[in-house]
């Protein structure tokens, strides 16, 4: 994950620093000596960059006041004077807006591997469809309260190894067939975390929108100047998470009242369309809509 995990932190964060350092400048003691300053007819002030924290109320189209400001800083004492710096979440982001947003933890991808040992339910199943792409294997679907959705898959994980045989150049049938002759109670899988998609962390603004429009689940357009536009977001994409919760398969009035009902920091996950549509051909939407796991991830 990146530095910053949205433009608004990046800029909130630079004016914090800009701020920062201009107190250091004037609480600095002075020298021992120092020369008599030349006269001068008109009062210096010193250049203001970036806009203090006093005038953050309504940055790059958001409502930061005060009591929203603080949720996400901490405060240190320094000289017996309070001073704001960014609070820092894991991995060392810097996010003075976002903070230490559990949207952004559910949701993020990481870039290693991880092992996953799961069972196979009662019928012999373990609620999992995969699908080859360019010889490899990825999750196509994840069943509501199956095997596969307690132990974290989720659509668009790379499939690396079943019970330690290498999947690189199955096909399709192939997979199926490895997990079908897999034994009962253990099967290992070695999973990269949905190795096409990616991340992309928004602000709602004053009005509570984040500046884009879904239609079937895809990303159809941007408002000029919102969040979705400055940070990045792309049309032709699909939309696969919104803070880490699948969305795939729900209609687009359903996507609308989560991202309603979600704070103001939203993360959004996108796949681009062709690989998407690679991925779930021959797929009904019935099977997507009613056996898909949206289950809201634990962290």
């Amino acid at each position: 994950m990146s530095l910053y995990p949205s433009l608004e932190d990046l800029k909130v964060d630079r004016a914090m620093q800009a701020q920062a350092q201009s107190t250091q400048v004037i609480s600095r003691p002075p020298p021992a000596i120092m020369q008599a300053p030349a006269p001068s007819s008109a009062p210096q002030s010193a250049p203001v960059l970036y806009p203090s924290l006093m005038e953050l109320n309504n940055y790059m189209g958001l409502s930061l006041t005060d009591e929203e400001l603080q949720l996400n800083l901490s405060l240190v004492p320094s000289g017996g004077n309070e001073v704001a710096v960014p609070h820092t979440i894991s991995g060392g982001l810097i996010a003075p807006v976002t903070g230490n947003d559990v949207g952004l933890r559910r949701a993020e991808i990481k870039h290693g591997m991880r092992e996953l040992i799961l069972c196979k339910d009662e019928k012999g199943k373990v609620g999992l469809r995969l699908r080859d792409v360019d010889k490899g294997i990825f999750v196509q679907l994840v069943q509501a309260n199956s095997p596969a959705s307690l132990v974290g898959l989720r659509f668009g994980d790379q499939i690396l190894q079943i019970n330690e045989q290498d999947c690189a150049g199955w096909s399709t049938d192939k997979a199926h067939k490895a997990l079908k002759k897999a034994g009962q109670d253990r099967i290992s899988m070695i999973v990269r975390d949905r190795p096409f998609q990616r991340t992309i962390t928004l602000q709602k603004d004053s009005a509570g929108q984040v500046g884009f429009i879904v239609k079937k689940g895809q990303i159809s357009s941007l408002v000029k100047d919102s969040s979705a536009a400055r940070n990045g977001l792309l049309t032709n994409h699909y939309l696969c998470e919104v803070n880490g919760q699948n969305v795939i398969g729900l209609k687009d009035r359903q996507i609308v009242d989560i991202l309603a009902s979600s704070s103001r920091t939203v993360t959004v996950t996108v796949i681009p369309a062709v690989i998407f549509e690679h991925i779930i051909k021959r797929m009904s939407s019935g099977i997507m809509k009613n056996s898909m796991d949206h289950s809201i991830p634990e962290v």
